[in-house]
């Protein structure tokens, strides 16, 4: 018995404790990224390589970007983040990775020139968020989808200011658009309000205007 309750306090003390862990990642990211000023956060897969299409037009976006004075915001690891933290870096500007530490795939690439190495995900989700003015997301995964409607979610309940959202590579999210338009609001499960908060662009000098058009430096 007295065994049982040592170990029922042991992790108590544990949970205690990775509270102070998560404030104090909160703090590191805040403190890191509070000079970071009209950045617009760039998602995308990590799988791709430099020859891919989507990792150039990531590169090139982030270059005019960063031309135009807006810092860029990546998940830090390789594919579209690297190519973005690439085209900024090269720029001349504020490029951030926001690196999280995973068991495969997830490596920080080398170009960017702020760096953070998160744990938890949903405090990096919170600093994507919190630093953005803008958010263009190309070609990705689970982790795209999930960066993608967490800012959706956020700015269709107001619990954000809305910011655009601009979805690069007709070909590859149009099959996501035409479900949502024939399922999810034919089937009333969202307004057709909110489908106003997504605009598919795919040339990168049209992305920077229509950003402009929402953001003045």
């Amino acid at each position: 018995m007295e065994e049982k309750q040592y170990l029922v306090d042991a992790l108590s003390i544990e949970e205690s404790w990775r509270v102070f862990r998560i404030m104090a990642e909160f703090v590191e990211g805040i403190e890191a990224l509070s000079a970071v000023r009209n950045a617009v956060s760039i998602f995308g897969s990590a799988r791709v390589h430099a020859d891919d299409p989507s990792y150039k037009k990531a590169e090139y976006l982030a270059h005019r970007l960063a031309e135009k004075g807006f810092s860029v915001i990546t998940g830090g690891g390789p594919g579209i983040m690297e190519a973005a933290n690439k085209g900024a870096a090269e720029a001349g500007g504020t490029s951030v990775g926001m690196n999280i530490r995973l068991p495969f795939e997830q490596r920080p690439n080398q170009f960017a020139n702020v760096t953070i190495d998160y744990k938890y995900f949903f405090i990096r989700k919170v600093m994507f968020v919190k630093y953005a003015v803008a958010y263009v997301v190309l070609p990705g995964g689970f982790g795209t989808m999930d960066e993608l409607f967490e800012a959706l979610t956020l700015i269709q309940t107001k619990r954000i200011k809305s910011f655009p959202v601009v979805l690069m590579g007709s070909e590859y999210w149009g099959g996501l658009i035409d479900w949502l338009k024939g399922t999810m609001l034919r089937t009333e499960r969202i307004s057709r309000d909110d489908l106003d908060y997504i605009q598919i662009i795919d040339d990168p000098e049209e992305v920077v205007r229509h950003i402009q058009k929402f953001v003045i430096l």
